[in-house]
């Protein structure tokens, strides 16, 4: 079975973890944190514009879904309008 590269990358990340505390790099260790902390607030707001980004165009597509109603709903309405309008002259002309 095939690793997924999200362990790989996790059992790298030990790996250096490991190493800088082991030879008593405690500042290198610090820098390195704070990197990794960098990376997963990063990969957060990535995350969330993706999120507002999706929510945006689905947003985008239920308007268009209610315009394209409301103007078929005026068509109809329109057109309904326009029958009985013919209807009533054809009344008064008869």
């Amino acid at each position: 079975m095939e690793q997924q590269p999200t362990s790989a990358m996790l059992r790298l990340f030990r790996q250096i973890r490991r190493r800088l505390l082991s030879g008593n790099k405690f500042s290198k260790y610090l820098l390195y944190a704070v990197g990794e902390i960098l990376l997963v607030v990063i990969g957060i707001l990535i995350a969330l514009q993706l999120d507002d980004l999706n929510e945006k165009r689905n947003t985008d597509e239920q308007e268009t879904k209610l315009l394209l109603a409301l103007q078929v709903n005026n068509w109809n309405e329109d057109r309904q309008r326009k029958v009985q309008e013919r209807e009533i002259l054809n009344g008064i002309k008869n």
